[in-house]
């Protein structure tokens, strides 16, 4: 087996594009979910936001690069408003569902034959991160060291995801042990108990939601820029759940867990993808259990494996604290 080429694929995906825009996607759901105990499962609509804020801007009505940027940002605080009024209401279960619902709405709505002159349909829209590869200071073919070597694209685009994802990781510190962090710390413990001494707890949960929304949109940007294009099935609810599988796997409540956690879950999936193939390629697994085809979903059955250990045996993940960890539903 070519393990060189295994330890090489799986070392770059951990601090690939992958990494940095699922970090970015978990960061949102830990403000929201890991310190203010909302239950969010429909971060994909807060990062569709964002990828075709910048998309519909430029590849539609020739907007700048940095105007579309703005309307992503835009449209996930409009989101976030128009989900949050009739929904901050509800509690655990109740606000998960109706957040994963919104979400796939959204999806389905991008999609729709109606708006494919401007949204781009089931096919998407490219041709809008031109500007953006344009201000790279970078001009070589390839950046890095060791099994770390990227081509030019994918180094910027590392390098502004893991800057942004820096930013919003210290954003949230300073937030966090701010008096407004010990506040919707408190509401995730017992929400009544600081409604009764005199706090508007529906305020600090929607400007919680804004917040883990801008993360998101920041998320789905740097997604859409990886891949010079967007898709609306790339937004669907495989995307929230690869997030949060990461904020699982990195520790609730913990600033620097969601990091953590999309390296090591996206390191992980690569390994296993490429040292599956090279098993198979090799005659360690026999073709009538598995070929090249069914990769991709044998190693989400061992990702998905390796959750369910983790919640079973250490439920607050890597860096949690297990107390943290329970979301309280009073």
């Amino acid at each position: 087996m070519d393990w060189d080429s295994i330890i090489r694929n799986g070392a770059q995906a951990a601090l690939g594009p992958a990494a940095c825009y699922t970090a970015l996607a978990a960061i949102g759901l830990n403000v929201q979910m890991g310190y203010t105990g909302l239950l969010n499962f429909g971060q994909a609509a807060f990062a569709a936001a964002g990828a075709y804020g910048i998309a519909v801007a430029v590849t539609t009505y020739g907007l700048s690069f940095w105007t579309g940027v703005f309307l992503g940002l835009l449209a996930s605080v409009i989101l976030a408003l128009l989900l949050g009024f009739p929904t901050l209401r509800l509690r655990g279960d109740y606000l998960a569902i109706v957040t994963i619902a919104a979400s796939e709405i959204v999806r389905l709505v991008v999609r729709s034959v109606r708006y494919t002159p401007t949204l781009g349909g089931t096919d998407g829209l490219q041709g809008f991160t031109d500007r953006f590869f344009q201000i790279s200071p970078l001009h070589g073919s390839s950046y890095g060291f060791w099994v770390f070597r990227y081509s030019r694209d994918d180094t910027w685009v590392i390098l502004v995801g893991w800057g942004l994802a820096l930013v919003c990781c210290l954003i949230t510190y300073l937030l966090i042990r701010s008096p407004w962090g010990r506040v919707v710390k408190a509401i995730r413990e017992d929400e009544d108990a600081v409604r009764s001494l005199g706090k508007n707890t529906y305020l600090y949960k929607m400007q919680s939601l804004v917040l883990g929304g801008l993360f998101g949109a920041l998320s789905g940007m740097i997604f859409a820029l990886s891949k010079h294009s967007v898709n609306p099935d790339d937004y669907a609810t495989k995307f929230t759940f690869t997030a949060l599988a990461v904020l699982i796997l990195g520790g609730t409540a913990r600033v620097m867990g969601p990091v953590v956690g999309a390296i090591l879950f996206t390191g992980a999936l690569q390994f296993l993808d490429v040292f599956t193939r090279e098993a198979i390629r090799n005659d360690y697994l026999p073709s009538w259990l598995i070929d090249d085809s069914k990769v991709a979903i044998v190693r989400l059955i061992f990702v998905g494996l390796a959750i369910v250990l983790l919640m079973i045996f250490r439920p607050q993940g890597i860096f949690g604290d297990r107390r943290e960890a329970l979301i309280r539903d009073r």
